[in-house]
């Protein structure tokens, strides 16, 4: 008797957990190589939730939640996996004479001067590895485009008209061929809904430029994620509802968030979801009475902005905003990063300091 697809995905990675390599580092290897192939972006399990779209109402809980849970044994298990190879291989570099457990850390760094370092993701990778895992297991897909955009998908098709203040040199970057370097993902998004029909579920995240005046909490290049949710019957609740989870996911439960009303002209209505600021805890100065440079003072930052999107986007892209309805929200990764560690200046994540990345 043949198995469901998901008892049979961890029937098929327990027979394969079950085995080891010959020696810890392609242990190491064969662990990283079964993580990717089933919980990567185009993994296995990743598969299985893009299946969600093709069940009945009924059906999808029931299955999500075992998908779900097939995603955390086979994690756990990984995790347990590469902790042992890790600490063999920790035990064949002593028995080998690399390691002398009885040295300082100082005297240990400096003799392994030679050795190759063991590195680590950047703070910015692990973060997009969250929310990838996060919102996929919402049901998400994740979309990509084109850095180098025309100006139709950047701003025209967004309901961004000529004369709007985004598109004055001193907010965007042109090439000489009048094409701009992304000021956004939302032309991600444009293109996803020219090329599929609804419902649609996507994030989309990468690189964006903007002729910025860099400083404390602005970069000219940073990282943002998009996501855009199409269907019949969607609404506000929905948005506050999926961002407050995506919020609490990443701060906790006891995180203080507002939502305000904002204008873009992508979305109607607007709106701005805010995060209490972590340096001054709200107050907007810090000891002494300085005003505090992360917030300026606000109290608040600017974490999401987001909304319902506007019909004249739906009707560029061929969807009837009679019929079907959206929302859409942005959020600047960098800007995350900042938040979740405590950070009070965002070029320190681009200094090149390999001590401030391992403290993250």
């Amino acid at each position: 008797m043949s198995l469901d697809p998901i008892s049979q995905l961890l029937a098929d990675f327990q027979a394969e957990a079950a085995a080891t390599a010959a020696s810890p580092a392609e242990e190491l290897l064969r662990v990283e190589a079964l993580r990717v192939r089933l919980l990567g972006k185009k993994g296995e399990v990743t598969a299985l939730l893009r299946q969600l779209g093709q069940l009945s109402a009924e059906e999808r809980p029931v299955f999500g939640q075992r998908v779900n849970t097939l995603k955390e044994q086979i994690g756990e298990q990984l995790d347990a996996l590469r902790s042992a190879a890790q600490l063999a291989a920790e035990q064949a570099e002593l028995e080998a004479g690399w390691l002398d457990p009885t040295l300082s850390t100082a005297a240990a760094g400096a003799l392994a001067v030679n050795l190759p370092a063991r590195g680590q993701k950047h703070p910015i990778t692990r973060l997009l590895d969250i929310v990838i895992e996060h919102f996929t297991g919402l049901g998400f897909e994740v979309a990509s485009g084109p850095e180098i955009e025309d100006t139709w998908h950047n701003f025209d098709a967004l309901n961004i008209p000529d004369n709007h203040p985004a598109r004055d040199v001193w907010d965007t970057f042109y090439t000489t061929k009048g094409e701009v370097p992304r000021t956004h993902t939302s032309s991600v998004q444009i293109r996803t809904m020219l090329s599929q029909k609804p419902p649609i579920r996507v994030i989309s995240p990468g690189k964006c430029f903007r002729n910025e005046t860099i400083d404390a909490t602005h970069l000219a290049a940073f990282n943002q994620c998009e996501g855009l949710y199409v269907d019949r019957g969607v609404t506000l609740g929905h948005l506050k509802a999926t961002l407050e989870g995506w919020v609490q996911r990443l701060f906790g439960p006891e995180v203080k968030v507002r939502f305000r009303p904002a204008f873009y002209p992508f979305v109607e209505p607007g709106l701005d979801l805010d995060a209490q600021c972590f340096l001054c805890g709200g107050g907007g100065h810090l000891a002494g009475g300085a005003t505090c440079t992360v917030c300026r003072g606000k109290g608040w930052l600017e974490v999401i902005p987001c909304g319902m999107v506007h019909p004249n986007v739906l009707r560029n892209c061929g969807i009837d905003p009679d019929e079907w309805s959206a929302f859409a929200f942005g959020m600047g990764f960098d800007r995350l990063v900042m938040l979740q560690n405590g950070i009070d200046d965002l070029r320190r994540l681009y200094s090149g300091r390999l001590d401030l990345v391992r403290q993250l």
